[in-house]
């Protein structure tokens, strides 16, 4: 699955706004949907949020829902144990399988969760799609978060790139060898393909410290900054 974010946040239609405008409205919606805990406000700020980002930003309805699609699987499956998992009080409802119930409390908890981190979830994609990364590390620069924060999500950020297309490509491999043909086959292609990933985050994990350390790297890396108007 290709999906380019860097390249997305430099082309969309609201990469020019102030990014301390995006970067606090988002922390403050996020905020608020946190600390209120209501399920209206959740879905209003989730479709608010994709207006924002397909109508106004222009940013195609197949580029958001590959960003909003793995998280969706997570959340989905943390919903899913907390309905099934938890809660007390009368069952509404009995699966049949392994005494499993649901419950009015681990219902409620299910859907709240849900709506709660896909409410902040569409937050944070309006940042990421419509503001390029250097910008807001020069806000979180500016409003004195300590470097070594800024430093590591740069660097997670970059190597997030590395990982997707190295994953892109061992894929694309798996599929052209028929790796994915049939439940046996695909169930053995994804165990190869998530151990094969795992060792080659490790070898480029080592070369990135090895390319830092011969650029002279002492612990501070510089940030972009914008020409004063």
């Amino acid at each position: 699955m290709k999906f380019d974010i860097d390249y997305i946040a430099h082309n969309n239609r609201l990469s020019l706004t102030n990014p301390y405008y995006k970067l606090f409205g988002s922390i403050i919606i996020m905020l608020i949907t946190l600390f209120l805990n209501n399920l209206y406000l959740d879905v209003t700020v989730f479709v608010l949020m994709a207006i924002v980002i397909m109508g106004i930003a222009r940013i195609s309805l197949k580029d958001y829902l590959k960003f909003i699609s793995i998280p969706f699987i997570f959340t989905a499956i943390t919903s899913i144990y907390l309905v099934l998992f938890t809660g007390t009080g009368e069952a509404i409802y009995n699966t049949g399988f392994f005494g499993l119930i649901i419950t009015k409390d681990s219902l409620e908890l299910g859907i709240y969760t849900f709506g709660r981190v896909f409410a902040c979830f569409s937050c944070l994609g309006f940042l990421s799609l419509t503001t390029p990364i250097s910008n807001i590390l020069h806000c979180l620069g500016k409003i004195k978060v300590p470097k070594v924060v800024i430093e590591i999500a740069l660097l997670m950020y970059s190597t997030i790139f590395i990982f997707l297309d190295e994953l892109n490509t061992m894929r694309n491999a798996q599929e052209s060898r028929l790796g994915y043909r049939g439940t046996k086959a695909t169930y053995r292609s994804l165990g190869s393909l998530f151990s094969n990933l795992f060792l080659i985050s490790l070898d480029k994990s080592e070369k990135l410290q090895c390319a830092l350390d011969s650029r002279g790297y002492t612990g501070e890396m510089p940030i972009y900054e914008p020409i004063e108007k």
